[in-house]
């Protein structure tokens, strides 16, 4: 009899240990990865907005973004943007009111300004915001010609990038929301 009333004793302390264990395992210092410096978090806190404010220095052509490509994206979005294990890119025109619309830069994004802020803030998958001003420019320069947007001596920076016209800039409707500014 001795030994039934300390069973519950013992499984007690065992499952008191395994529960410290556990906590021991879920403690924030396990010694992988590091804090960001100044430099990263300010490079990924930019927001650049529909018209360009926001837009830092730099320019990228449409050669620099093919051979970028090449390196860093293509392994996720297929060779030429039309999607792999990631999504594509390029096409899709024209079938936005379909039953299988498909969503890419050249058929639903209205801003070129957009396309920029995201690939800098997001991109490459497994590097967010690694690419440099110069680089994220002319990545999405390469993205916009595979569109048929720009043509291939495009020089984009912050000047000419607010002035490319997307394909479906006019196909969103305005907030209608009384408390909404509108311009």
């Amino acid at each position: 009899m001795p030994m039934l009333r300390s069973a519950p004793r013992i499984a007690g302390l065992v499952l008191a240990g395994l529960f410290a264990t556990s906590l021991g395992a879920q403690s924030p210092k396990h010694g992988v990865g590091r804090a960001p410096t100044e430099q990263e978090i300010r490079a990924l806190g930019i927001t650049v907005a529909p018209d360009g404010a926001g837009l830092p220095e730099g320019s990228g052509t449409v050669a620099e973004g093919r051979a970028l490509f090449a390196l860093r994206c293509a392994k996720c979005h297929g060779e030429k943007g039309t999607g792999d294990v990631g999504p594509a890119l390029v096409g899709g025109r024209g079938s936005l009111a379909t039953s299988k619309p498909l969503k890419t830069v050249g058929s639903f994004w209205p801003y070129a300004t957009s396309v920029f802020n995201y690939v800098n803030r997001a991109m490459p998958f497994n590097e967010p915001g690694a690419l440099s001003p110069p680089q994220v420019y002319a990545a999405v320069a390469y993205i916009l010609y595979l569109n048929d947007i720009v043509g291939e001596n495009e020089v984009l920076n912050a000047k000419t990038l607010p002035k490319i016209r997307m394909p479906n800039r006019d196909g969103f409707v305005s907030d209608p929301r009384p408390d909404i500014k509108r311009k």
